[in-house]
């Protein structure tokens, strides 16, 4: 098969929500399957915390192991009024959808 083929474009995005809405909208992000790393920022920019996400997990197990980190960050978002997160997509694999 082609190297070329195997390979996924990433793209990135960033949207401003508010603290209290950060851990539901981080649950959303991470249930959508295609997000592999996501990055929050406070207001200045400055960052206050990365996530890498491992593609081909189940969200159930996802959930069960970031549970803690979950509650990171909704400490942090309890702190903040507003939050950036950068969220770094790939595209889905036309493949791993047949599975």
């Amino acid at each position: 098969m082609d190297e070329n083929k195997k390979e996924k474009k990433s793209f990135k995005e960033e949207i401003e929500i508010a603290g209290s809405d950060l851990i539901n909208r981080v649950k959303e992000l991470i249930k959508e399957g295609n997000v592999r790393k996501l990055i929050l920022k406070k207001d200045s920019g400055e960052v206050i915390f990365e996530l890498p996400l491992t593609a081909g997990v189940a969200v159930g197990g996802v959930f069960a192991l970031l549970a803690p980190v979950l509650a990171a960050i909704g400490a942090v978002a309890g702190l903040l009024a507003r939050v950036k997160v950068e969220i770094i997509r790939t595209d889905k694999d036309p493949e791993d959808e047949k599975k």
